[in-house]
C-alpha cells in the first residue's frame, strides 16, 4: 500500500532529476496521479486540470531558466482547511458543502510561487478538531499500514498521502499535534515549526493561539527543505551557545503503550531523563483550546447543530462551559511553564520523547487499554503547541505488529536547525551493546 511513485524519492533528488532532464514536472503530476489511491480516502478532491496546468507552466519556466527552487515543478497536496482558489474548502464538515475557495491561503501563494504543483486537497477531521482523522463528511482517512486503521489526524490526508506516495510533500496544520499525530502513525515525518513562524491567513481556525501550519514529508531533510522553501525563519548559524553536537534529553512520561516505549528506547538510549509536567502542561492547553474552540463554533452550534458529526458536536458543545476566568488562568499558567521548559533549555538543546503513545487505533476506536484514544493520541504533542516551540517528528521503526512509532524532537524557539541536525543523528541502537 505504499507503492506510488514517489515512495523512497526525497525532494532533492526530484530537484535534481528535474534539472537535468531525467525528468518533467509534467511527467511527474501524471505520477501522483496514477499513484492516489482512492481506497484510502487521502483526497478529498483531486484537481487533475488544474495540476496538468501548473506543471506545464513549471516546465516551461524551467526551460526559459527562470528556477524558483528546490520545490519548483513538485507536487503537493493541500489539507482541506487550507484555501486553494477555486478549490473546494471543506473543513471535513457538512456545514461548508459546496464551499469553494475564493482566495489562496498566504502559505499557498508561497507554495505557488515556490513553483510547487498542487495536486487537491486532503481529508481533514471535521474543523481539525480530532486527533484521530477518522470523522470527516467524506469518509475517515485510511493507515497505508493497515486500512482498518486511523491515520491520525487531524492532517489526516496529507499523512496518508505522502506515506502511500501519491506525493512527496503536503501541508497541514498542527493544534494539539494535527501535523505530528497523523506523521508518527503513518511512518513518515512532520514539522510543527514555531508559532507564527508561517502565516495562518486564509487557514480556517481551530484555536487561534495554538495553531500552526506545516509540512508533511517522507523524512526531516525534506520538512526542513519544504518548511526553508516555504519562507519559514531559519537562523543562519546556530548560536554561539551550542555545541556541535546538540545535547539531548529523554522526556520521561507515564501512559505510553510498552511496545511503543521500547522502540523508543532505543534512540538516545544513554542521554539524561528529565521530567516534564505534560499533564499539567495539557490541563492548561485543554482550558486554552476548548474557550477559543467555543469562539469559533458558537455561532455555528446554535444555528445549525444537526450538520455536525455527532461525536463532534458533543465536542464543541462541551467546550462552552469553558469560562473566560479559565481562559485568562490557562495564559498565565501557559507563562510559568514555559519558564520551566526555558530553564530546561539552558541544560539540554533537545527533548525526545514518543510522539504518540500508542500504535494506530482501529477506525472508530475511542477506548484504549492506557485511556480514551482522543487524549492519549495528542497527550505527548500538545503541550508544544501550548508552549509554541518547534517539534519535529520521524520515523522511528515499528512495533510487532508492523505499526509505525514517531520519535518526537523539541527545541527552543529559534533553533529550529538543531531539531534536523538532531534527527539526522538519531539512530536506534540495541541496549547493552557498545
Amino acid at each position: 500500500d505504499m507503492a506510488g511513485y514517489f515512495t523512497g524519492r526525497t525532494i532533492d533528488e526530484l530537484a535534481a532529476e528535474l534539472r537535468s532532464g531525467a525528468v518533467t514536472a509534467a511527467e511527474l503530476a501524471e505520477r501522483a496521479l496514477e499513484s492516489i489511491d482512492p481506497g484510502l480516502n487521502a483526497f478529498v478532491v483531486v484537481d487533475e486540470a488544474g495540476a496538468r496546468e501548473a506543471a506545464r507552466q513549471a516546465d516551461a519556466e524551467l526551460a526559459a531558466g527562470a528556477d524558483r527552487g528546490p520545490l519548483h515543478g513538485v507536487p503537493v497536496a493541500v489539507k482541506d482547511i487550507i484555501d486553494v482558489a477555486g478549490l473546494p474548502t471543506g473543513m471535513g464538515s457538512a456545514h461548508f458543502a459546496g464551499n469553494i475557495a475564493e482566495n489562496d491561503a498566504a502559505i499557498v501563494r508561497r507554495l505557488r510561487d515556490a513553483g510547487a504543483v498542487i495536486m487537491g486537497k486532503t481529508t481533514t477531521h471535521e474543523f481539525a478538531y480530532g486527533a484521530s482523522g477518522d470523522i470527516a463528511v467524506n469518509g475517515p482517512a485510511r493507515n497505508p499500514y493497515d486500512r482498518e486503521r486511523i491515520t491520525g489526524g487531524s492532517s489526516a490526508g496529507s499523512a496518508a498521502a505522502v506515506a502511500s506516495g501519491a506525493v512527496p510533500l503536503a501541508l497541514g496544520t498542527d493544534t494539539g499535534g494535527s501535523v505530528r499525530i497523523p506523521a508518527a502513525l503513518c511512518g513518515i515525518a512532520g514539522f510543527k515549526p514555531a508559532y507564527g513562524a508561517l502565516p495562518l491567513d486564509g487557514i480556517f481556525p481551530l484555536a487561534p493561539s495554538l495553531d500552526h501550519p506545516g509540512p508533511l514529508a517522507a523524512t526531516a531533510a525534506d520538512c526542513a527543505l519544504a518548511y526553508r522553501a516555504l519562507g519559514g525563519p531559519w537562523p543562519d548559524e546556530p548560536p554561539a551557545s551550542v555545541p556541535r553536537v546538540p545535547r539531548v534529553a529523554r522526556v520521561v512520561t507515564d501512559l505510553v503503550d510498552p511496545e511503543v516505549a521500547a522502540v523508543i528506547g532505543r534512540f538516545f538510549a544513554d542521554a539524561p531523563e528529565v521530567p516534564v509536567d505534560v499533564a499539567g502542561i495539557n490541563e492548561t492547553f485543554a482550558a486554552m483550546q476548548m474557550y477559543e474552540v467555543a469562539g469559533v463554533h458558537r455561532e455555528r452550534l446554535a444555528r445549525a447543530p444537526e450538520l455536525y458529526h455527532p461525536e463532534l458536536r458533543g465536542r464543541v458543545e462541551l467546550t462552552m462551559a469553558v469560562t473566560r476566568e479559565a481562559y485568562e488562568a490557562a495564559f498565565r499558567d501557559r507563562d510559568r511553564l514555559a519558564a520551566e521548559i526555558a530553564a530546561l533549555f539552558e541544560e539540554y538543546d533537545v527533548l525526545a520523547m514518543p510522539t504518540v503513545p500508542v500504535p494506530a487505533p482501529r477506525i472508530g476506536e475511542r477506548d484504549l487499554p492506557l485511556g480514551p484514544a482522543l487524549f492519549l493520541l495528542r497527550s505527548l504533542t500538545s503541550p508544544w503547541n501550548l508552549l509554541g516551540l518547534p517539534a519535529l517528528s520521524i520515523p522511528a521503526g515499528t512495533v510487532p505488529s508492523g505499526l509505525p512509532v514517531g520519535l518526537q524532537l523539541i527545541t527552543r524557539r529559534d533553533a529550529d536547525p538543531l531539531l534536523f541536525t538532531t534527527a539526522r543523528t538519531a539512530t536506534p541502537q540495541t541496549p547493552g551493546v557498545g
